[in-house]
């Protein structure tokens, strides 16, 4: 077990983290890599099936009039809102006159898949002007649609003796190197074996309740292929006064990567925006349309034979598979990626060579920077030196 360095941060640095941090608009935590496991794209808490490639057909926006009789006599009953969890509200703008219903709300978020909207639709649960819609409705300009998210049905997450790599702990946090192949918290196909199931056998119980009964203690996570260090918050305190940090974009968060080419320069910085992809929504993208704001910036290690360069990571946002999106997008796909990187992976290993190797943040309660790191694995060393030689 190693232990993470600690340290004081001088008086300017923490002014000027705190600041930052008062300043902030806050908007929803989206850290780490972020780095979803594909299974947790499908939202579990949605219980949402995965999307048939042939509802991405573009023929399906018809650009013609809206046809009155698509719509459902039904009419939205206000009572039936306080039935429901959430409620999502769009106003048509009007270059999206006459679009399908299910194509338009598929194009304009990035939470709900068109199987899953098709599936709202018929459940009555999507209205526009108060109308209950079909499918094939055509959407008018400054029209209002409603969607009635019904409640998530909640999984019975159970402790599990799952021994755990940890690098520090306190009464506030804990710091895990967490392992190859372990999903972080429960979700679609995995409901047993992940991280949250074995925190709740070793904190007893004590893990902050903001993210819910799925997902207790966790603050941020990293994909199920992606080793390293991760933080995880034993009271609501702890979480909050950290995913503040994350909100703000002042958490340390450094990968090393392996990745497929050489670089003619020592760093960069990828600057571009991330989304769903518009073609296949279990992927993402570098997506203008409607993705978000997202920087990475990269610095060579070293380049390896004439094919390969080692690199570390610094992400200034924290976009889901951001390292693995933008580096793909230059040219530079991880090795291992099958999902961004070429299909077939002639090193057969267990997903994409990457690894969360420093954290660092301001620490809940003594306000002190601290900054945990996670050693190298065993697969990754070996890789860079089975690359070495052959140089």
């Amino acid at each position: 077990m190693m232990k993470g360095s600690q340290y004081p941060m001088d008086d300017e640095l923490w002014k000027k983290n705190k600041q930052d941090i008062d300043k902030s608009e806050i908007d929803e935590p989206e850290l780490n890599e972020s780095e979803l496991d594909e299974s947790e794209l499908n939202k579990s808490e949605i219980d949402e099936p995965e999307l048939d490639e042939s509802e991405l057909n573009e023929s399906e926006t018809d650009e013609s009039e809206l046809d009155e009789s698509e719509l459902n006599e039904s009419e939205l009953d206000e009572s039936d809102i306080d039935k429901q969890e959430q409620i999502l509200e769009f106003s048509v703008k009007e270059e999206h006159h006459g679009i399908r219903i299910d194509k338009y709300l598929s194009d304009i978020q990035t939470e709900l898949s068109r199987t899953y909207i098709q599936r709202l639709i018929e459940e009555g649960k999507i209205f526009m002007d108060h109308l209950s819609v079909k499918a094939n409705t055509k959407v008018k300009s400054a029209s209002s649609i409603v969607i009635l998210l019904p409640k998530p049905k909640e999984l019975e997450i159970i402790a599990q003796d799952i021994p755990l790599d940890i690098i520090f702990e306190d009464k506030d946090i804990i710091i895990i190197n967490k392992h190859k192949g372990l999903v972080v918290h429960p979700g679609a196909g995995h409901t047993e074996g992940t991280l949250v199931n074995a925190l709740l056998f070793h904190c007893r119980g004590e893990l902050s309740g903001i993210n819910g009964v799925l997902r207790p203690g966790i603050v941020h996570r990293i994909d199920r292929d992606t080793t390293g260090v991760i933080v995880v918050c034993k009271n609501d305190k702890a979480h909050q006064f950290i995913a503040e940090q994350l909100k703000v974009h002042s958490i340390t968060r450094k990968y090393q990567a392996i990745v497929y080419h050489t670089f003619k320069t020592e760093s960069g910085r990828v600057e571009a925006p991330i989304g769903r992809d518009l073609k296949d929504r279990k992927k993402m993208a570098v997506n203008h349309k409607n993705g978000k704001f997202a920087a990475t910036n990269y610095r060579v290690l070293e380049n390896l034979h004439s094919r390969f360069a080692y690199i570390e990571c610094s992400l200034e946002t924290g976009r889901t598979h951001q390292i693995r999106v933008h580096m793909a997008s230059i040219h530079h796909p991880l090795i291992g990626d099958t999902v961004y990187g070429p299909a077939k992976d002639p090193f057969l290993l267990e997903g994409q060579a990457l690894h969360a190797a420093v954290l660092g943040f301001i620490h809940p309660t003594t306000k002190e920077y601290v900054e945990f790191h996670a050693p190298l694995p065993a697969y990754f060393s070996k890789m860079l030196d089975k690359l070495r030689d052959k140089g």
